[in-house]
């Protein structure tokens, strides 16, 4: 029997409504101070592969409990989002801002913990043929004493690299890992969210570093399929400056002869095709005073650049789209498969990694950003 295919705008039969709970934690340890029945997110909650992303929230204040304005307090505390379902937590963000007054509510502004590593710096780093797991994990070495409950999660991944920091340069941790991130063969890195014990009275925030993060498959079984769980989906195909190159090359800071150059790294394969000549020059990051360093991060823009950007957005009904969480995870591979569209009138099936989501509770919406990397 062939499932009837939805018409443009309809929905599928709603099951379930996506629910979360959430938590006010003590930021430096990671316990519970109350549980947040009347906490809202005012906008889909957000998580991206090595970067960090600001959220505002509303906490009702007839629904609070008494203990409110200890597990929300500014600069102290951890909100900390829970799928009952799976009974696992899947985002966290620490309490940045709180406004309030004669309103029945008080608005919060939280980021997710990547942003903490803007507020700690290295200090000098010296790192010659390293493994790139023990470099992330002496990048981290400041946040770690003092700072919110990290746990480093980086198994050597037998890639040695070189990298080179000093304190005078004023890097942050979170640029230092950004960079590091952007070399050619560089470690991808993302903070996760974890409960501390079978206990369940607080949370960890492991810090993972692989070469790639996820589980990347060709054969993957989270399916998002239309018609089905994807409601609206986009495939966004792009050569602009910026996402196209066949020629990259890296540069350092200052002008003229004094600035650092890397060697100009070309996708010849393309070329000897037929494609035109496109050159892109960018400046990685501040403080990258190594010509290798450059050549490096050259070589991986040229791999995400070299045949353009392909990237899919799914929306999709969280109720009925693989569990966030469960069937996949930031950085898994996930396959899209499309019956019939008016973009794909003989359907498409495709597998692409998750680089980013946005999950709406409220509207049981729930949308995957989707690169296609082949």
């Amino acid at each position: 029997m062939t499932t009837p295919l939805l018409a443009p705008g309809d929905q599928p039969t709603k099951t379930a409504p996506y629910e979360l709970l959430w938590y006010g934690c003590d930021l430096a340890t990671g316990g519970i101070i109350e549980d947040l029945p009347s906490l809202r997110p005012t906008a889909p909650l957000t998580r991206r592969l090595g970067a960090h992303v600001s959220l505002g929230f509303e906490l009702a204040l007839g629904g609070a409990p008494a203990g409110w304005e200890a597990a929300t307090a500014q600069g102290r505390t951890l909100l900390v989002a829970v799928d009952p379902v799976i009974d696992q937590p899947i985002w966290a963000g620490q309490v940045l801002t709180r406004d309030g007054g004669s309103q029945h509510s008080v608005t919060l502004g939280a980021a997710t913990l990547e942003a903490y590593l803007e507020r700690r710096f290295t200090g000098d780093q010296q790192h010659i043929q390293q493994d790139q797991a023990t470099i992330a994990a002496a990048l981290m070495a400041a946040p770690l004493t003092q700072g919110p409950p990290f746990v480093m999660d980086a198994p050597p991944t037998g890639v040695l690299m070189d990298l080179s920091l000093a304190d005078g340069d004023d890097r942050t941790v979170l640029s230092a890992l950004q960079e590091l991130m952007g070399m050619d063969g560089g470690p991808e890195w993302t903070i996760d969210v974890a409960w501390a014990s079978d206990a369940h009275t607080g949370f960890v925030l492991p810090v993972r570093v692989r070469p790639a993060i996820g589980t990347q498959s060709a054969t993957p079984e989270a399916t998002f399929d239309y018609p089905g769980a994807i409601t609206t989906y986009n495939l966004g195909e792009s050569y602009e400056n910026g996402r196209g190159a066949t020629v990259v090359q890296a540069r350092g800071e200052g002008e003229g002869d004094s600035r650092l150059s890397s060697a100009a790294i070309i996708a010849t394969d393309l070329e000897a095709g037929g494609w035109p000549r496109y050159v892109h020059r960018f400046t990685p990051a501040s403080g990258v005073t190594d010509p290798d360093q450059l050549t490096a991060h050259a070589r991986k823009a040229l791999d995400l650049m070299a045949t353009g950007a392909q990237v899919w957005t799914c929306e999709a009904v969280a109720s009925q789209a693989p569990r966030l969480g469960r069937d996949w995870v930031l950085g898994d591979s996930v396959r899209i498969c499309i019956e019939r569209s008016p973009r794909h009138p003989d359907g498409a099936e495709v597998v692409a990694r998750a680089w980013s989501w946005e999950l709406d509770p409220a509207a049981d919406r729930l949308t995957p950003v989707l690169v296609q990397e082949d």
